[in-house]
């Protein structure tokens, strides 16, 4: 089974003046710090909704510095159960992101498509290789 795991972080920036400025070198930070191995995670605006149910930015700002919520997407594939496609993908973006706190917001599972290409009389095989009759010749 494949599974396709959000993780919210939680990332530090330092002198930052506005949420704008915080956001973009959050979201710069944490791909330098998954990139070159994990560069098929992908980063996005994380939210944070207040308990009476108002949507805030990502960033919080206090002193020139930020505190910025991203959501990592990554596809964990081979999994046997959902619970360990999260612990694979926090272990995973947890070893690149040190001291930058991970939650797991959601794991979906992946449907399959099988695709299979025929010639036309449902053996599965395709057109790539000739049969031996084609090739030979009749003198």
């Amino acid at each position: 089974m494949d599974c396709r795991v959000v993780v919210e972080a939680a990332v530090p920036v330092y002198d930052v003046e506005n949420e704008d400025e915080a956001i973009r070198i959050a979201i710069s930070k944490t791909g330098e710090m998954l990139n070159p191995d994990l560069n098929y995670v992908e980063i996005n605006m994380g939210t944070r909704i207040t308990p009476g149910g108002e949507e805030l930015p990502p960033a919080f700002i206090a002193a020139d510095e930020a505190l910025v919520a991203l959501q990592l997407e990554m596809t964990v594939f081979n999994v046997e159960q959902e619970e360990h496609a999260s612990r694979i993908a926090r272990k995973e973006i947890g070893q690149r992101l040190e001291n930058v706190p991970l939650k797991v917001l959601s794991v979906d599972r992946l449907e399959v498509e099988e695709e299979t290409k025929t010639d036309g009389n449902g053996d599965g095989d395709s057109d790539l290789i000739p049969e031996f009759d084609d090739l030979v010749e009749d003198d």
